[in-house]
């Protein structure tokens, strides 16, 4: 369905503008929204989709926790300045939801077993945008920079464990991010779809209160990544 919905809405984009000889996707389009890009501050929204994953690196060689993603959902909005003709310094926080399943081996209970991680994540990106040169009404960019997360969803502050089913991560991590899109310029507005990962720096797991845990003791770190699909509007 999300797929369907993105197809209809892109297509929606395209066919509207391929009703006009000079659309956006004609040999010789009308230029839309021309000096919008050279305003210093503009701002926008975007919509989109995640797939969180938990990179794990383990003390000794045992059996891996397979870690199962889902497809997670993100709104927010965007803050950009114009640093130069083609670099942009944006500022994009955002809401984003994602949820991972850990599989422990060797395990013969199934509620032993399986951990449920859902995050709710308030994100703030600070990213450097490089721009191409604009193409009548396209223009590509790459994306790069760092960025902060804050997961309402941790459990940091409990003292429960996972002696208790409750697995625990910290509430600050940092990250660094690499992306790249288009902007596509129509009559009224820019229509932005971009891909970025997104990569963690810090160790972000907190340990069980037992040093000998079969849950926790033999991760060395953990840290999330993540693809971020995001559709931008200014």
């Amino acid at each position: 369905m999300k797929k369907l919905i993105i197809a209809l809405f892109l297509t929606g984009i395209i066919t509207g503008n391929a009703q006009n000889s000079k659309g956006i996707f004609s040999k010789d389009p009308i230029i839309n929204l021309e000096n919008f890009q050279q305003k210093k501050v503009y701002f926008g929204f975007f919509l989109g989709f995640n797939t969180f994953d938990f990179k794990i690196d383990y003390k000794t060689e045992t059996p891996d926790i397979l870690v199962k993603k889902t497809t997670g959902f993100n709104v927010g909005i965007v803050g950009d300045y114009k640093l130069h003709e083609y670099i942009n310094l944006r500022f994009e926080p955002g809401l984003y939801y994602s949820k991972r399943d850990l599989n422990y081996p060797n395990f013969s209970n199934p509620s032993d077993a399986l951990r449920e991680v859902n995050s709710t994540y308030i994100h703030f990106p600070l990213l450097l945008k490089f721009s191409s040169l604009r193409t009548g009404n396209i223009r590509p960019y790459a994306l790069g920079g760092l960025s902060a997360t804050l997961n309402l969803s941790s459990n940091s502050k409990l003292m429960d464990d996972n002696l208790q089913q409750r697995f625990r991560v910290k509430s600050w991590t940092t990250n660094y991010e690499l992306g790249f899109g288009i902007d596509v310029f129509s009559e009224y507005f820019i229509f932005s779809p971009s891909i970025r990962g997104v990569f963690g720096i810090n160790d972000e797991l907190i340990r069980d209160n037992d040093p000998n845990s079969p849950w926790t003791s033999n991760i060395e770190s953990l840290k999330s990544r993540a693809i971020l699909i995001n559709f931008t509007f200014h």
